[in-house]
């Protein structure tokens, strides 16, 4: 009767799909499994932790072929399997009873993982909006950062109350009825531009495929910003209890600065949101950025609550921009002709970033000490990083022409 909520629901499911996907539920949820889990077999936590890094370097390596696939057949057909193998993994954690059985699992969560996440839903949200694709897709990773302040208490307070075992099967639950049965219900491309729609007319086949993307200086340049803030922040934010307790802090305050971050991350994706269709992207990114920087540098001699509070809220808004802002640079320069491709391209850049931080961190207080000197010198690379991306063209090419830089850059 009415075709206009289409776009609203589309967004809708895909909110929800990403809240339950594999950045809320596994990588949220694995702190709070992880003392239960090896508890229960006797593992130690390197043995047990173990599964979250198989995890992640599998989605780092599966993001580019699932990307390629979803152009070649669309969303929709790689998107339903891949949530429908997720939550029967989950739900499969609930049931082993061996460390290869939990390595295995955690190894088809990470091959599945990004189907369930970033890659398809920003594709879907990007063929639905075109004006107003800045705010769409800020709303669905304002679903992801939901999920990073509501998933750990939920799954504390189930296996409090049920068990770990149980636990599991509830998050499976959780996953296909809030992902599965809504993507199937609403989640496909859009058709093609209709009077009246803020779809963008023949969605799905203008633009750069991966190779002539990969020839551009535009592609190189967000990789190289990109990576420099992943590295600088997964580094920070992996250690930013432990630095704080470092310097007396109590674990309670600690805590609350983590959640104080995760509160300005959400806040941040808003933000981005609904300033990213008014103003141009790749200032308002190094604006962002700039100020995460400011919060990191704030943190390396934070020693008091207040700078701590101070330093989490201003790392915390400049997080919240990196995930609308990528897939929004890459659909504007690139066009969604091989969007998923090109993104899941950056997405392993940027994850093998967010695995090095942390370990650079750890170095750097080993070598150091402290973590005065690491924390500064990823200050400076998430700075370096911002300045990466000024250097990006104020005006999107056309999706039929080649994102080149002004001679200026």
């Amino acid at each position: 009767m009415n075709r206009a909520p289409r776009p609203a629901l589309v967004l809708g499911a895909s909110v929800f799909g990403i809240f339950v996907g594999f950045g809320s539920l596994v990588i949220f949820s694995f702190g709070v499994f992880l003392k239960p889990v090896s508890a229960a077999f006797g593992w130690s936590r390197t043995q047990a932790s173990l599964g979250f890094t198989l995890a992640a370097l599998t989605v780092a390596a599966a993001s580019p072929f699932l990307g390629r696939l979803v152009d070649r057949i669309g969303p929709r057909r790689v998107m339903l399997p891949c949530v429908a193998i997720y939550a029967v993994a989950l739900a499969g954690l609930a049931l082993v009873h061996s460390l290869a059985a939990y390595y295995a699992l955690y190894v088809a969560l990470g091959l599945v993982g990004n189907g369930t996440a970033h890659l398809c839903y920003a594709r879907v949200v990007s063929s639905w909006f075109d004006r107003r694709r800045g705010a769409a897709l800020a709303a669905v990773m304002a679903g992801a950062a939901a999920g990073a302040i509501l998933i750990p208490p939920l799954a504390t307070s189930l296996i409090s109350h049920y068990g770990w075992r149980s636990a599991y099967l509830l998050l499976a639950a959780m996953a296909v009825t809030l992902g599965l049965i809504p993507a199937i219900l609403f989640v496909h491309d859009a058709p093609t531009r209709r009077q009246g729609s803020d779809a963008p007319a023949r969605p799905h086949h203008t633009g750069h495929t991966g190779l002539s993307a990969a020839r551009t200086p535009v592609l190189w340049l967000l990789l190289a910003g990109f990576f420099l803030f992943s590295l600088s922040v997964n580094g920070c934010v992996a250690h930013l209890i432990p630095m704080l307790t470092d310097r007396s802090i109590t674990a309670d305050t600690a805590a609350l600065a983590a959640s104080l971050l995760g509160i300005f991350t959400l806040a941040g994706r808003l933000l981005t949101g609904a300033m990213l269709d008014r103003v141009p992207a790749p200032p308002l990114t190094t604006a962002f950025f700039t100020i995460a920087a400011i919060g990191v540098a704030i943190l390396s001699s934070a020693h008091t609550p207040n700078t701590a509070f101070l330093a989490a809220a201003l790392t915390g808004l400049g997080m919240g921009a990196e995930a609308g802002v990528l897939p929004y640079l890459i659909s504007r320069y690139f066009g969604l002709r091989s969007f998923t491709e090109i993104y899941g391209y950056a997405f392993t850049s940027y994850a093998i970033a967010g695995a090095l931080g942390p370990l650079l961190m750890g170095w750097g207080y080993d070598q150091w000490h402290s973590y005065l000197i690491p924390t500064r010198i990823l200050a400076a690379a998430m700075l370096s990083g911002a300045l990466i991306l000024a250097l990006l063209p104020r005006n999107h090419p056309s999706p039929s022409e080649p994102a080149t830089l002004p001679l200026a850059a």
